[in-house]
């Protein structure tokens, strides 16, 4: 038989080792799954080792996840056939006049590459590589510059198909339909407070965001023959999200749609080559394998964690501080944010959202003043999605300011990438608040769609 630990010690041993390995450089994937083998043999016995293929098996033959390679390569088969770029500099030129017009126009492009990309970092690192430069070039302000490339790039958390938004829903057991759908307009709202942001700023003082001279500017019927260039990809984006939202294919048939949409988008494009499709399918299955295997790991970690009585322990510790359920709810987002300084997001929602989502459930609909349980589930999904995002932007160790890093000129210190994605955090926050306070930006568009 195993050792017999409480389960205060236990949640201080399990935690505090995962944070040192982590510390130490290693990668999740094997950190959880190395860990959680490790409990297993010493608080378990043979047979607690049953929970290893029994944690892992659901996950291997679930349908809902085949979604997660498609929509990776859909999205990087239009990267590879250079849509993006085309993408941008039609956006640009539309909007270079205004003052502010290419940060305005570098959140639009990743509002759409949002829609396009269900990962975060390709839009960062892209629009990093496209915009940041032209912006800096125009001679706009570099706090403006980066914070706009950073806070758009974040969207492809929020803006269906969000690979996030799929496996929370395997993990919450919940519809993916209705998550993509309830995460609409809470993502559009961001995207348009952070133009408006951009945009008011310039005009208050013109020297942050100058419009492009009148030499590079285009006529209106040029204007109309760029937006022809993006007519393939617009329509594809519309076409998978539409037959998502309107319930005529599942979002993984939907995925199989766009990524067969992205070949025809790249022939369009004179882009479909043999070198395309194995550069896509690399970028593809390193993705989906990093996602998978902490999937696996964490699941196992979390699996353990519950049945030693860790969600229990975690649900009485928070009513025990006397806070209700609006106090819980808050510390959860609290602790959300501070997950996302060290983890990355797979790992922070396979360890907190099998222990989160069955409190939430617990306190009960009418708590947050819900007639529905599903509007509960479906309301906290989305604010997690918000939360999400928040925690690419915080400093010191949010994923956007080191992607942007990576690709940003050397003389820009890292200052100022942290202080450029200040405002936008700001932003974000109101956003989580309206999105807390006003239930029904998220669930009024589901219930439009399903009834």
């Amino acid at each position: 038989m195993g050792l017999d630990i409480g389960i205060e010690l236990l949640t201080l041993i399990m935690f505090g080792s995962l944070i040192a390995l982590l510390m130490a450089g290693l990668p999740l994937a094997f950190v959880t799954g190395g860990l959680a083998c490790v409990f297993l043999f010493i608080l378990g016995d043979a047979r607690a080792l049953n929970i290893v293929p029994s944690r892992i098996f659901p996950l291997m033959t679930n349908y809902q996840l085949s979604a997660i390679p498609l929509f990776i390569f859909m999205a990087a088969m239009l990267e590879r056939a250079g849509i993006i770029n085309d993408m941008f500099d039609v956006i640009y030129k539309l909007l270079g006049g205004v003052k502010g017009g290419l940060a305005a126009a570098t959140i639009l492009a990743s509002t759409i590459l949002a829609a396009m990309v269900g990962v975060i970092g390709a839009a960062v690192v892209t629009m990093g590589i496209i915009a940041l430069p032209a912006m800096l070039q125009r001679g706009y302000d570099t706090k403006i510059a980066m914070g706009s490339i950073m806070a758009g790039g974040t969207l492809g958390i929020l803006i269906p198909p969000s690979i996030l938004a799929i496996i929370y829903a395997v993990v919450a057991e919940q519809s993916v339909g209705e998550l993509f759908i309830g995460a609409v307009i809470p993502g559009l709202m961001l995207s348009g407070m952070y133009i408006l942001y951009v945009i008011v700023r310039s005009y208050l003082n013109p020297s942050l965001g100058p419009p492009i001279p009148m030499e590079e500017r285009v006529s209106t019927p040029e204007k109309l023959r760029l937006l022809g260039h993006m007519a393939a990809p617009i329509a594809l984006i519309v076409v998978v999200l539409g037959i998502i939202f309107t319930g005529v294919a599942t979002p993984v048939e939907a995925a199989g749609i766009g990524t067969f949409g992205a070949f025809i988008v790249a022939a369009i494009h004179r882009k479909l080559d043999w070198q395309t499709v194995r550069e896509a399918s690399l970028t593809t299955l390193k993705a989906s394998a990093m996602v998978i295997w902490i999937m696996f790991g964490a699941t196992i970690f979390v699996g353990l964690y519950v049945l030693e009585g860790g969600q229990q322990f975690v649900q009485d510790t928070m009513q025990g501080f006397g806070l209700g359920p609006w106090g819980i709810l808050i510390v959860m987002q609290i602790l959300l944010v501070v997950l996302g300084m060290f983890l990355d997001w797979v790992g922070i929602l396979l360890l907190c959202v099998p222990i989160f989502v069955p409190i939430i459930k617990a306190l009960g609909a009418a708590a947050f003043g819900f007639e529905d349980p599903n509007d509960l589930v479906l309301w906290f999904g989305v604010l997690y999605l918000v939360n999400m995002q928040m925690s690419f932007l915080s400093p010191p160790f949010g994923y956007a300011l080191f992607y942007l890093r990576g690709v940003a000129p050397e003389s820009i210190p890292m200052g100022d990438i942290f202080k450029s994605a200040l405002p936008f955090l700001a932003l974000q926050i109101v956003g989580l608040l309206a999105c807390m306070f006003f239930p029904e930006l998220i669930t009024w568009l589901p219930r439009l769609v399903y009834g």
